[in-house]
């Protein structure tokens, strides 16, 4: 996903790849790279007056960032699970064989362990993409796999920061992008189905353990309290401590943009 309107300095970071290597300070002290840094901000306010784009202020919001990451170790130890306790990465399992990826993510179990540990180290959203449930095909083998290693990692999750005192104060939103057709197709699959899907949500001091809407008997198209998209997303800001029905953005051009245009599942946070 991109920024959108927000601009470049909200983008993603993503440690991974390459990039790992420059998490670290390489042949430089913290003295030498102070004075970079101050060249850097020096050579940025000769040209800030004609950027009108918003790309100067993405570039120094990463500045701040990749500076941060390399002044201080909490990052890089957050990503590093050689550092947890062994029988805390067996509850969460590692979601091997990876099967069925295809052209979409890994059942990497441990990632979920990486999002608790960045959540201790500051971070305020991780966001991660686990296994590959595009199942036009072989529908019923590929959800047998992911299904149970999901459950497993899952559930470790929620019981890990239960245990650290940390549920409440964390909000857990597994979701994609739409539903499944109710029918089999000549595949043994399931194709794309926008009508109804559903999102499962945990922690965060909401008023969990309860089933918001229905479906009709086959599945087809929701007939009980329909929640919509937004909802979701604006229940997630609420529980930001974001006020959605005030907080406004300023897009490039200066105009003011709602985050949202619906409230907070009142079920939830009522």
């Amino acid at each position: 996903g991109q920024s959108g309107f927000l601009g470049s300095a909200y983008s993603p970071f993503k440690p991974d790849g390459p990039g790992m290597k420059n998490m670290k300070l390489n042949g430089i002290t913290i003295d030498r790279l102070s004075d970079r840094r101050k060249l850097l901000g020096e050579l940025d306010n000769m040209r800030r007056d004609i950027d009108v784009s918003g790309a100067m202020e993405g570039m120094d919001a990463f500045g701040q960032r990749a500076l941060d990451v390399l002044t201080s170790s909490k990052l890089v130890d957050a990503l590093d699970l050689s550092k947890e306790d062994p029988k805390i990465v067996a509850l969460y399992g590692d979601g091997k064989p990876y099967q069925y990826q295809y052209d979409g993510a890994p059942t990497c179990n441990d990632q979920l362990l990486v999002a608790r540990r960045l959540i201790e180290a500051g971070v305020r959203v991780v966001s991660l993409s686990y296994g590959r449930w595009d199942s036009h095909g072989q529908n019923f083998d590929l959800v047998r796999d992911h299904g149970g290693k999901l459950d497993q990692c899952l559930s470790a999750l929620v019981t890990d920061l239960e245990q650290r005192g940390m549920l409440d104060d964390v909000t857990i939103a597994v979701w994609g992008e739409f539903g499944r057709t109710p029918k089999i197709n000549g595949n043994a699959g399931r194709d794309h189905w926008t009508k109804v899907s559903c999102a499962w949500l945990a922690g965060g001091g909401m008023k969990t353990g309860q089933a918001i809407g229905a479906t009709n008997r086959m599945g087809e198209e929701a007939v009980e309290r329909p929640v919509d998209m937004q909802e979701i997303v604006a229940t997630i800001y609420h529980n930001l401590g974001i006020d959605t029905q005030s907080a406004t953005i300023a897009d490039p051009t200066g105009r003011p943009q709602f985050l949202v245009d619906s409230d907070p599942i009142a079920e939830l946070v009522g």
